[in-house]
């Protein structure tokens, strides 16, 4: 079965992904927003270039690793709700709806945390005019949120949630320019920084970053930033682990592969392919762009601490005005691709979960016109526009809320694999080695996440984010006492 080409049948989901289509969803998702914002937000003061780099090599290793148990399972079970999919056929409906519910999280929240961007966007390009600075506004935790950059994110989200009802073959197609843009933009700027005499090596430090909020709080400058560097083997390892902790954020989106296998029109013997080569560009993306910011600019640091978008300031002073526009066109469609990827894999796992009885059927009815599973995009279009609500300082919770959802899915894929492997005997032990390190991996994330140690700064959830899982804990819990009867019928 894994190496055919899946059949249609009435009253699913209709077959119109191709490969290319595939791909575009999944490297979209995998960069969005935070390759172009997050340089001078958190990558460059948190782990610097050269542990950002390593970070996110390593991050792209583990994803590999753990791709080889999803390429596994996708055969096995091709169905759309993938990770929560395979969960219950190996686990039953407990294990399945919490792997589920917080998978949801992990794509669901992508769609808001790009769409408040988008006013970053426009801010960084209109040259001080604030176009969107009008109409009422009000402040959540220091920022002001004013309704022009409300209404403009909003109209977005309405427009991308449409386009993903009325057919996901014009989603793909749509999806397909988009990340095509992006990787040429990516391109063109690394190239221009390899040869321009401004980028040099030296800009790079402090190489491993600083302690930001002590710098601030001490008024200290790029020239006077040696005593607040990342030193030391203590110093070193934080910046490494700060920015491989969000990995599973970072590379979030590959795994949403198996939501639309339903919906493939080709072999699934090419997933572990695409999903390996959308995991590999994701590593180069964030890499370059990071570095790329450094090396343009003598003074980064100072940038980063009067909250500059630093990607944007270095593609001007690389390339004058093209730069600008550059970035533009770039973090447009990575902002753009990913609210697509996303509304499309949260949308499917809902259906999925629906159909299956884990959520109300509501959920899982799929329009009679277009195949697509109507009300599930409703709720996750509705759910989304909390974020231009929020507005941009949401941002760093919904990458921890992200990174907690996806650790989740990955461990129970890992472990799912093994439990397949030894049920039907055809596992090599290069699977099982795969799948084992998979799952370690998973739990490793988890704790840096979740668990505060001693010696590791910036790793560990925020006090914002500690609220919001437990308000999404809250929120499950309820869908669960809905649907309680399902769950009290057995596995």
């Amino acid at each position: 079965m894994s190496g055919k080409k899946p059949e249609q049948k009435d009253g699913s989901l209709k077959r119109q992904l191709s490969p290319m289509h595939v791909w575009a969803i999944a490297f979209g998702c995998v960069i969005g927003w935070g390759s172009f914002i997050n340089p001078g937000k958190k990558f460059l003061p948190n782990s610097g270039v050269a542990g950002t780099a390593i970070a996110m090599v390593l991050g792209a290793l583990v994803m590999v690793i753990i791709a080889f148990s999803y390429a596994y399972m996708v055969p096995k079970y091709p169905k759309a709700g993938g990770e929560f999919t395979f969960t219950r056929m190996c686990f039953g409906k407990h294990a399945a709806f919490i792997c589920g519910w917080f998978l949801v999280v992990a794509y669901l929240t992508n769609v808001p945390m790009n769409s408040t961007a988008i006013g970053l966007i426009v801010d960084g390009l209109d040259g001080g005019a604030d176009i969107l600075k009008f109409g009422f506004h009000y402040t959540v935790a220091g920022f002001d949120i004013y309704m022009g950059e409300m209404l403009l994110a909003m109209a977005v989200l309405l427009l991308f949630g449409y386009l993903n009802i009325i057919g996901v073959k014009k989603a793909g197609f749509v999806q397909t320019i988009l990340s095509s843009l992006l990787v040429l933009c990516v391109f063109v700027l690394a190239i221009s920084a390899l040869f321009s005499a401004k980028a040099k090596g030296i800009n790079m430090k402090p190489v491993w970053g600083f302690d930001k909020k002590a710098a601030m709080a001490a008024g200290a400058t790029t020239q006077s930033l040696d005593p607040f560097a990342h030193r030391g083997a203590s110093g070193v390892l934080s910046a490494i682990l700060a920015t491989f902790a969000i990995a599973p954020w970072a590379y979030v989106g590959f795994d949403a592969i198996p939501q639309a296998a339903e919906e493939f029109n080709f072999s699934f013997k090419k997933v572990s392919f695409i999903m390996i080569i959308a995991i590999l560009f994701g590593c180069f993306v964030y890499s370059s762009n990071n570095t790329v910011a450094a090396a343009a600019l003598e003074n980064w640091p100072d940038r980063v601490m009067a909250g500059e978008w630093v990607l944007l300031v270095a593609a001007e002073e690389l390339l004058g005005g093209f730069g600008k526009v550059l970035i533009g066109v770039g973090v447009s469609c990575a902002v753009l691709s990913g609210i697509m990827g996303f509304y499309l894999a949260s949308s499917r796992l809902m259906y999925s979960m629906s159909r299956d009885g884990y959520l109300p059927a509501w959920f899982g009815r799929v329009d009679g016109r277009y195949g697509t599973p109507k009300n599930a995009m409703l709720f996750c279009i509705a759910a989304s526009l909390s974020g231009p609500i929020l507005g941009r300082e949401a941002l760093g919770w919904f990458v921890d809320m992200s990174a907690i959802g996806a650790s989740i899915g990955y461990f129970f894929t890992c472990a799912s694999t093994l439990v397949t492997a030894r049920r039907f005997k055809d596992g090599t032990a290069f699977l099982n080695a795969m799948a084992r390190t998979g799952v370690a991996f998973s739990v490793a994330f988890m704790v840096l996440q979740l668990i505060p140690i001693p010696g590791l700064s910036g790793v560990h959830f925020g006090r914002e984010s500690y609220i919001m899982l437990a308000v999404w804990i809250a929120i499950g819990l309820a869908f669960y006492a809905v649907q309680w009867k399902h769950f009290g019928k057995g596995d």
